[in-house]
């Protein structure tokens, strides 16, 4: 079974899992995930009959599921519903079962706490940096990762400010920095890296990070001096803004004697710091609040 092909054992049932490129996704088996979360002895009657009622109640986000063919059980692969994790998550939400209440309970709590923190944005860095944390990250690259959120915020408001505000162009733009800079698209990028969904700047080691860092700081100023009027602009001002980066890559190489766009990944960077223990965080908050 190939690297986009996958199975997830929960409570020792199967989950089989598939990786879309195109989409940027992982697709999981809806008849699986019934199957672990319920004790019905037909699975497929089961979704069958939940799909109906979902129908009814006009759910669209569920019941629009995609198709992909998967190994079944006899070797052979056959068409199965399945649904990214979006969809899976809502999908929990309709089955009433004990196995389904811990994901419930999970779901109403980071819920709540994406409203605290639009309330409180203090609070998202918070919770980010706990969560690196007890990765095993450094504190050290932790404050670099947290910088690296900071100068991208800086930048994706300085598009808003020129008129550009779909996600689709932000990711174009992104990839003209990324190339600038590292020589490599997003995509090409993660794939050296060996990544799927994962996030490619929490694969970064320091040098990386900061590379980025300057690569963005740069194309935000760059595009506040030069206050572009159209996305064709932009899109120069991004290239330009990237290979200011890209050049200092090239300076901090030829010293250096190797590539600093390298195929490490978090697992690896995690090796290299040799934490063998878990990081204690105390419960009060990480930095003092602003007044």
């Amino acid at each position: 079974m190939d690297e986009n092909h996958s199975i997830k054992l929960f409570e020792n049932k199967k989950v089989r899992v598939q990786w879309v490129e195109k989409d940027q996704k992982w697709y999981f088996s809806i008849i699986d995930v019934i199957s672990v979360l319920t004790d019905s002895r037909d699975a497929n009657n089961y979704w069958k009959v939940l799909k109906f009622r979902l129908k009814n109640e006009g759910n669209e986000s569920v019941t629009n599921c995609n198709q992909l063919k998967m190994q079944s059980s006899d070797g052979k692969f056959y068409l199965t519903d399945v649904g990214d994790t979006e969809q899976i998550l809502r999908l929990v939400q309709s089955i009433p079962s004990k196995k389904a209440e811990p994901f419930k309970a999970w779901l109403a709590k980071v819920g709540y706490q994406r409203i605290e923190e639009t309330q409180d944005p203090e609070l998202a860095f918070d919770r980010a940096m706990k969560t690196y944390l007890q990765k095993g990250y450094s504190k050290e690259w932790v404050n670099q990762r947290l910088k690296t959120i900071e100068v991208r915020k800086d930048l994706t408001d300085e598009w808003n400010r020129v008129g550009i505000d779909k996600e689709s162009d932000f990711a174009i733009l992104t990839n003209e920095i990324t190339k600038a800079w590292s020589g490599k698209t997003v995509s090409e990028y993660k794939k050296l890296k060996n990544l799927h969904k994962e996030n490619l700047r929490d694969n970064m080691t320091n040098l990386e990070l900061v590379l980025s860092m300057l690569a963005e700081a740069t194309t935000t100023e760059l595009s506040k001096k030069e206050d572009p009027k159209t996305f064709k602009e932009s899109k120069q001002i991004a290239v330009k803004g990237g290979r200011v980066a890209g050049n200092t890559r090239k300076d901090i190489e030829k010293q250096l004697g190797e590539s600093i766009v390298t195929p490490k990944n978090a697992k690896d960077n995690l090796k290299e710091l040799s934490v063998s223990k878990p990081v204690k965080i105390e419960n009060k908050s990480l930095k003092k609040k602003e007044n």
